[in-house]
């Protein structure tokens, strides 16, 4: 899906299986500014490839519908077709957390984060960025793995500048380096994760890494 341009006229499929939450978050998302328009919604995740669910900027995705297995397979079709989604989900368990999100979610959130939290999740997907709420902050910021990585100033520096930054040339420009060194900085950062069996394969599970191992805070974001 392409990158949106204009804050306007954003949209949402949502996909849970408890018609009271699916009205909250309608109410909610049109409530925000910009409101987002919830276009779409079902508990089953075919409404989120059919009909104007299939063309809405954002999926917000429960993970549970209707059984005790999560929706993984069904995240990552989404993701893989392009989709922007956010998880929003009863489970409150941070290793399933960093599992969507290297899955490819944008952001994980669980049910008992308030109405902006989720508002503000939906706004940062729709322009393709991870947003991490301070509940799953708090969780992984207490899970300080002794499996970290050796991370170089560089690397550290470039990581966090990529976090605050809009592109990675944006990056580049503001330590005055190369876009290409910008990319080779962060594929050994990831290499790094991956040697420590701490894979991050996407920008949000990153962002859950660095939290978890004290390199940034959710006020540095």
């Amino acid at each position: 899906m392409a990158p949106r341009t204009d804050p306007a006229d954003l949209t949402a499929v949502v996909v849970d299986d408890h018609p009271a939450v699916r009205a909250g978050v309608a109410y909610w998302l049109s409530a925000g500014v910009p409101p987002v328009t919830m276009v779409a919604e079902g508990e089953d995740v075919r409404v989120a490839w059919l009909g104007e669910g299939a063309e809405a900027d954002v999926v917000v995705l429960d993970l549970n519908l209707g059984g005790p297995v999560p929706a993984l397979g069904d995240l990552r079709r989404l993701v893989e077709a392009g989709r922007r989604v956010v998880v929003y989900s009863m489970r409150a368990d941070d290793g399933i957390a960093l599992q969507c999100l290297d899955l490819g979610a944008l952001s994980y959130l669980t049910k008992a984060e308030s109405a902006s939290h989720l508002v503000e999740a939906v706004h940062a997907a729709a322009w393709d960025k991870p947003y991490t709420p301070p509940s799953l902050a708090g969780a992984l910021a207490g899970d300080r793995s002794e499996r970290r990585p050796t991370l170089s100033s560089r690397e550290t520096e470039v990581l966090v500048e990529w976090f605050q930054s809009e592109s990675k040339e944006f990056v580049a420009h503001r330590l005055g380096i190369a876009a290409s060194t910008v990319n080779s900085h962060l594929e050994r950062i990831r290499i790094k994760y991956a040697q420590t069996g701490r894979e991050a394969s996407t920008k949000a599970a990153l962002v859950a890494r660095a939290i978890q191992d004290g390199l940034i805070g959710v006020d540095d974001l």
